[in-house]
């Protein structure tokens, strides 16, 4: 349930959340964004893109005091005079990730995988290649042993004769959660993380750096990788009306969608009250 007064840190999802379906943040949304920083309130930005993508994160979510990217795996503080501090560095040993394909593979057949191993600005995804992937600009076809052959920040995996929902619950099944965190996006991929990772365990990082507790912070989201920080934040959950159905069960409120900003009508209606 909503709690009265003011949160003591927000957290939004980007993509589907604050970001809009043509790749832009509203000017009104920035400038909401901007009035909760004044107001003494910590933004982090939540999502799964991974380091590669940081800048572009920066610029969807200026006001962003810390970024929890990849899923979790990478926590930055950006509010240090000095510059970013990286406080979250997690991988999926490659090993680990092998055994793990194998055993879904044999469960589900062949799956289509691509892997995330770099954190160099604007760089390639690896793995298989395959039409439904919308970025298709940061990929590069690699063979699975390639794939493998280093630690990763995250896989993604998706076969043709299982909705991403019905993977992603097959392959929890399968794969213990002390093995590899799952979870899906809305890409049509499900997504293996490092054990441990989630938003909520990189929500962790970043409230205990500030001393707060997580029944004092809001979080927007609208996919189920957002679902461990609707169970671990307290002041408020909010999902967008666009938001997987999920998602918008365990949330407290539903907002406009992201297309409407809703995650700035929320907060600018909280602010004014």
């Amino acid at each position: 349930m909503t709690r009265p007064g003011l949160p003591k840190l927000i957290a939004t999802d980007l993509d589907g959340t604050l970001v809009r379906s043509d790749d832009t943040v509203s000017a009104y949304t920035h400038g909401v964004l901007d009035r909760v920083r004044a107001a003494g309130i910590p933004v982090v930005g939540a999502t799964g893109r991974g380091p590669r993508l940081t800048e572009l994160t920066r610029n969807d979510i200026r006001a962003a005091d810390f970024l929890v990217m990849a899923g979790g795996g990478r926590v930055v503080d950006q509010s240090d005079p000095s510059g970013p501090l990286v406080l979250r560095d997690e991988r999926l040993p490659a090993e680990v990730l092998a055994r793990l394909l194998a055993d879904l593979e044999a469960a589900v057949g062949p799956l289509t995988v691509m892997v995330e191993a770099s954190d160099e600005h604007d760089a390639p995804l690896w793995g298989d290649y395959h039409e439904s992937w919308p970025y298709q600009d940061r990929f590069e076809a690699r063979s699975r042993a390639e794939c493998l052959s280093c630690d990763v920040i995250k896989a993604f995996a998706r076969t043709a004769d299982h909705h991403v929902d019905e993977l992603l619950a097959v392959a929890r099944r399968i794969v213990p959660p002390q093995v590899a965190t799952l979870t899906q996006a809305g890409l049509g991929f499900i997504e293996i993380c490092p054990p441990g990772v989630d938003k909520a365990s990189g929500l962790t990082v970043v409230a205990q750096t500030l001393g707060v507790d997580p029944a004092d912070v809001l979080v927007f989201g609208d996919m189920p990788n957002d679902l461990p920080m609707f169970e671990w934040a307290g002041w408020a959950r909010v999902a967008v009306a666009n938001a997987h159905p999920d998602v918008r069960a365990a949330a407290d409120e539903v907002t406009l969608r992201n297309d409407d900003d809703g995650v700035a009508v929320y907060l600018d209606r909280l602010l004014s009250r």
